[in-house]
This record gives structure tokens, C-alpha cells and sequence, in this order.
């Protein structure tokens, strides 16, 4: 009987892909029969707790659908391919400007958010390419310098509406990426990505059983998981390399010895507790050693850092006075200022300063 059922199985898989490649012969791509068979499969394999993307509430303006991608499948590409994602790689994680090539940058830590994310969804029976799409979005809004450059630029601007009383009242990264993506970028997001760009930061804050709550999707709430997932680890990794720190504290070795398997045990840990559940949840123990891990960091290694990288209040201070020249020189509103500031690399930054504030070599009049 055995060998009859995986005959039976085997044989009515191939009757399917006759069926499909039929269908393809005599429907053309143009037909949308790729993009349909796939919301079927979606449907017909994901979770229930799953956003399938025939189930999407679509976009702000209404678009042919694609032939072949789902709406999911298209946000993904339109921010893969867009100028905010491109300009990441030359944004600050945490580090400025270090000497060495393996510490992250605003792009790897977007990929590492999108990958163990990727691996959570999958576990989980989850639409992929939501995951993906807000993930590969959630820091296209980022400024320069990481977040000692949003700090200056969340100060400057309050400080700006304090003296002027107009403008934007605060900077925060999450705002931009959706506006740098959709005002600025156009690219007409699906409203499932922007709910999920929109809610995935929790900053110092500690995680809660809330965060795992899908307050758009299951998907986004993956996706702020695994941003915290991420970046303690690698910024965990990246401060062992540049000597600030010398050793994970020892209250932390039930995770593991290496940086690989810490993370392993988190995506594990959190794929344990959520299957099949309308939640994503971590067990006690790791949502309290998540926690103590990200208060470890703040007060080792991002409180610290200011104290042994002196330059810090450098790139804030460049970060300060290009904003004031773009609205006080250059006479632009403040958001605009912002888009400008927030929008630039850590070089352009530092490039534009030089251009304003260093004097630049003199040769002979011609």
C-alpha cells in the first residue's frame, strides 16, 4: 500500500504540472494566469493567519495588476530597486566611518532584518513577500550617521518648531521611510507594506507579549521581532570587533558562543511559541533575555560609544548645521530641509559640509 500511495501522489502531481503547463500554453502571461495560480497556492498552503496577497486592501491609487507578481512581489522590487534602498549602503549602522570592511552598514542590517525574518515566515506558513517587502523598507528613511544622526535631526527640528512654530514637530526614521518611499519615491505601496513600515520600530523600549500582536498583519509583526533579533546580535558582534567591548557578559551563555548560534536560538524560540498561533510570541525567558541583551547594549556599547568615539558629536554637529543652512540660507521649508538631510549618505553629508564650511584650495585667477 505504500508504494501505491506515493504512485498515486507522484501520479497526481504530474497530472497537476500537465494541467499547469497546459493552462500556460493556452492562456498567455499577459493573461494573468501565473500571478492567479500563485494567490491560489498562497491560499491554498499558507497559514490562516496568513496575508495572502489576493486578500490585500490594494493601494491608495488603483493599478493593473501585474501578469506574472503579486502585489507583494511588486512592492518588494519597487523598493529593492529604488535610490532610498541603494543610498543604505553608505549609511551607518552603528560606527562611523570604522576602519575595517565587515562592520555592518544600514543595508546589511536591513538584509539580516529581512533574512531571519524570512526564516520566521516560512517556519510559520507566512506570506514571504510581505515579510520581505516590509523588511527591505523599514529603514529607507534613515539619515546619516545611524542614530546619533537621528538624534541630532529629531533635536534640530523640535528646536526649529520651537522658534519658529511651523514645520514638522519631531524626526522620526519610521515617518520618513514611508514618506521617502510613497510622497517622494512614488512608488504607490501597498497598504499592508506601509502599515508594516509604519509600525515596526520600538527603540529603547523593552519588548512586551503586545509587540508580537499583529497590529496591521502577522507578517509586520514578524518583521519587528526580527529587527530587534537582528540588530542586538550584530551590533553585539560588530562592538567585539572594535575592542569596546571584550566578551558577551556570561548571564547571556545559555545562547550560545557564537553570533550564528545566539541568533538561532531566538528564531527558534520564537517559531516554537507562535506555530499556529494568531500572535507572534516569545516563551518568558527569552523575551526577558532579549530584553536584558538590548539594556546590556545601550549601557555598554551605544551610551559608551559617544565617550570612546569623539567624532560622534562630529557627524551630529554636520548633521545640526546642514539642516540650519538648508533653512536659513537656502531659505527651504523644514521639511524639505529634512527630506534633503535625512535622504543623504554618510559621505555626501560630510561632503556638503566641507563644500559649505571648509575653505577650499586657491589657485591663480585665470
Amino acid at each position: 500500500m505504500g508504494f501505491f500511495y506515493v504512485f498515486q501522489v507522484e501520479e497526481s502531481w504530474t497530472k497537476s504540472l500537465r494541467n499547469s503547463v497546459r493552462a500556460i500554453r493556452l492562456y498567455p502571461v499577459q493573461s494573468g494566469f501565473i500571478r492567479t495560480s500563485i494567490e491560489q497556492r498562497e491560499k491554498d498552503t499558507l497559514s490562516q493567519y496568513a496575508c495572502c496577497a489576493a486578500d490585500s486592501q490594494g493601494r491608495e491609487v488603483a493599478e493593473e495588476l501585474d501578469p506574472i507578481r503579486t502585489c507583494f512581489q511588486r512592492d518588494r522590487d519597487r523598493i529593492l530597486h529604488s535610490k532610498p534602498f541603494r543610498r543604505l549602503k553608505h549609511k551607518t549602522q552603528v560606527f562611523i566611518a570604522p576602519e575595517g570592511d565587515h562592520y555592518r552598514t544600514r543595508l546589511t542590517h536591513t538584509l539580516e532584518v529581512a533574512q531571519v525574518a524570512r526564516t520566521i515566515g516560512r517556519a510559520l506558513r507566512l506570506n514571504e513577500d510581505l515579510i520581505e517587502a516590509i523588511a527591505l523598507g523599514h529603514d529607507a528613511g534613515h539619515p546619516p550617521f545611524g542614530h546619533a544622526g537621528e538624534q541630532a535631526l529629531d533635536e534640530v527640528v523640535r528646536e526649529y518648531h520651537s522658534s519658529f512654530a511651523k514645520g514638522p514637530t519631531e524626526f522620526r526614521h519610521y515617518d520618513q521611510s514611508l514618506r521617502v518611499l510613497q510622497t517622494l519615491g512614488g512608488l504607490n505601496l501597498t497598504h499592508e507594506v506601509i502599515a508594516g513600515i509604519g509600525g515596526h520600530s520600538k527603540g529603547e523600549k523593552d519588548l512586551t507579549t503586545h509587540d508580537g500582536e499583529p497590529t496591521s498583519t502577522l507578517e509586520a509583526a514578524v518583521v519587528r521581532i526580527s529587527d530587534r533579533i537582528a540588530y542586538v546580535n550584530h551590533d553585539l558582534d560588530d562592538a567585539l570587533r572594535s575592542g569596546i567591548i571584550t566578551q558577551v557578559p556570561s548571564e547571556f551563555g545559555d545562547l550560545g558562543d557564537s553570533h550564528g548560534t545566539r541568533i538561532s536560538r531566538m528564531v527558534i524560540d520564537v517559531v516554537e511559541n507562535s506555530l499556529d498561533q494568531p500572535a507572534i510570541r516569545l516563551s518568558p525567558a527569552m523575551l526577558e533575555t532579549m530584553n536584558a541583551i538590548k539594556n546590556w547594549m545601550f549601557e555598554h556599547v551605544y551610551f559608551r560609544y559617544p565617550q570612546v568615539m569623539p567624532d560622534l558629536g562630529k557627524a551630529q554637529g554636520i548633521v545640526k548645521e546642514l539642516f540650519w543652512h538648508y533653512v536659513l540660507v537656502e531659505n527651504m521649508e523644514s521639511q524639505d530641509a529634512i527630506d534633503y538631510v535625512a535622504g543623504m549618505t554618510d559621505r555626501f553629508a560630510i561632503h556638503q559640509f566641507e563644500q559649505l564650511r571648509i575653505p577650499q584650495r586657491f589657485w591663480a585667477v585665470p
